[in-house]
């Protein structure tokens, strides 16, 4: 028996010291499910025991109970696709303008839009809407959003036009540019915060509501513009004013080329599109020409072909007219749509142009009353009460200038923000819009292939069967009848011709078996024999 024999009898004969409760659920949550791993934490537990009941006896501190690793099952738990909080938290727009109808007499007619909204926003009361609006609805939208929120590049509406705009492939690129400009502004940070959109995606009695928006409280901007107007910057634009911040200065260079060079790509897709619309009309001439030449056809083998021909050719060109609208729907109305936001991104250039002179001349006011009140500090006491108008006139002066003064810093921030998103989106719409536009063109392709090989595998099998008939000539059920007509009639023909030469020649030739036609293999070889 060992030296340590009496010391590990010891604890089983004493009982042992109860758990502290405190201990007690710690233990209970660490001890592991499967019963590999029990066995060894009831032997450390028991261990634990030993020591605790040691350190009492001695009458020492307790030692804590050494912490045990928590054990993996080998069941992977399932996790979900993380994404950023800000993000997450973003509400999401799907906009849809459609059903455009012509509405009012002959003298006020105008076309009105159906705008369906599904969002996940909490600030609208429904998540999905249905209002009507009209063009000049969408114009009221744009202006609110552009003075209510300067520095912000707005999605711009379409240009108005006056001639053609009942026109159906007109209404048609408007409506897809209004929608894509509704979506733009729902997809903004800023812009889909702002009350005026709120307002124009759910209000049902949209005319008094936009009459009152300026004394809403609720409605966003409102403040803004207020803000603005105190400050000067809804005046004009003062002087001439020269950029001091060559990033800005660069990037207006670069704008003006850019509108400069989209400005001639408009033009010739508008000459691609009109050169497609044009061999689309040439195309149904062509056609025309070729049916009216096969019903004038005496000989089914080529009137038929001449008719599937022209067939053909109506086929080609309903071909060219939708290519033609797809160039327009795809290309042109992305370049025409970054036109319009070159133009939406001058605007707020001049806005901070005006931002800029609101701050300089806020501070040439302020430098004006701080003169006065030096010539009121150098008058005396005579002037006390001028002098307190003065100091709260000095104070509102220096408010001006402080709140001018960010504005305009801010303007720059936001603006920088702002081309930066514009480049971004440009890239993606340009990509997008020329993709689909070389899809389109070699789809375009590929049909008018198909069309031309199944003519001429028409054109191939009719050579041994019946000829293409033009329409309302029944064929003949039987080929070879008719081929063998068709012979008769050329022999028929060509004995008649014989016939009208011999006679003309004074001669009479007698087709008969008792005087037979000498063949001219027979007279090759009474030549040969005479030389």
């Amino acid at each position: 028996m060992g030296p340590l024999g009496p010391l590990g009898i010891e604890p089983s004969e004493e009982p042992s010291a109860p758990t502290p409760p405190v201990k007690e659920p710690a233990s209970r949550t660490r001890q592991p499910i499967n019963s590999t791993p029990s066995t060894a934490a009831s032997a450390v537990s028991s261990w634990s025991a030993d020591v605790i009941d040691d350190s009492s006896l001695n009458g020492g501190p307790r030692i804590p109970p050494p912490v045990q690793p928590t054990s993996f099952d080998g069941r992977a738990r399932p996790t979900q696709p993380s994404q950023p909080v800000e993000q997450a938290a973003k509400p999401t727009f799907s906009i849809t303008v459609g059903d455009p109808h012509t509405v009012g007499n002959a003298a006020s007619s105008h076309t009105v839009y159906s705008v369906i909204t599904r969002t996940t926003s909490k600030a609208f009361m429904n998540p999905t809407m249905t209002v009507t609006r009209r063009y000049r609805d969408f114009l009221w939208l744009y202006e609110r959003l552009h003075d209510t929120n300067p520095g912000v590049v707005v999605p711009p509406p379409p240009e108005k036009q006056a001639v053609g705009r009942f026109d159906t492939n007109f209404i048609e690129s408007r409506r897809m540019a209004l929608e894509r400009m509704v979506n733009k502004i729902a997809a903004h940070p800023v812009l889909q915060m702002d009350g005026d959109l709120k307002t124009f995606l759910e209000s049902e009695s949209f005319n008094v509501a936009i009459k009152h928006s300026g004394k809403d409280p609720l409605l966003g901007g409102s403040e803004s513009k207020g803000i603005m107007s105190s400050i000067g910057l809804g005046g004009s634009s003062g002087g001439k004013f020269v950029e001091h911040d060559d990033w800005f200065h660069d990037r207006r260079i670069y704008l003006d080329a850019l509108e400069t060079q989209l400005k001639a790509l408009q033009k010739s897709t508008d000459t691609v599109v009109a050169q497609r619309k044009g061999l689309a009309e040439s195309c149904a001439e062509f056609s025309a020409s070729l049916h009216n030449l096969a019903a004038v056809e005496l000989s089914p083998s080529l009137s038929g072909p001449l008719d599937a021909l022209g067939d053909l050719q109506l086929r080609v060109q309903e071909l060219y007219q939708r290519q033609a609208m797809q160039d327009i729907l795809t290309l042109g109305i992305v370049i025409d749509e970054y036109i319009r936001l070159i133009g939406s991104v001058k605007k707020a250039f001049e806005q901070r142009q005006k931002a800029y002179h609101s701050w300089h001349s806020a501070e040439s006011k302020l430098q004006e009353i701080k003169k006065q009140q030096e010539k009121l500090l150098r008058a005396g006491r005579t002037q006390q009460d001028r002098i307190g108008q003065m100091q709260a006139d000095l104070a509102d002066a220096e408010r001006r200038v402080h709140a001018s003064r960010l504005l305009f810093e801010d303007m720059g921030r936001l603006m920088r923000t702002e081309l930066d998103r514009f480049e971004r989106e440009k890239v993606e719409d340009f990509k997008s819009g020329v993709e689909t536009f070389l899809e389109s063109a070699v789809e375009a392709q590929k049909e008018l292939i198909e069309l031309w090989e199944t003519y001429l595998l028409q054109l191939d099998s009719d050579e041994d069967g019946p000829p293409l008939m033009p329409a309302g000539v029944v064929a003949d059920p039987d080929p070879r009848s008719s081929e063998a007509a068709l012979r008769h009639e050329a022999n028929n023909s060509r004995l008649d011709t014989d016939t009208d030469e011999q006679t003309i020649s004074g001669t009479t030739a007698c087709d008969s078996d008792e005087f037979p036609r000498p063949s001219q293999d027979t007279a090759n070889e009474e030549v040969q024999t005479a030389a």
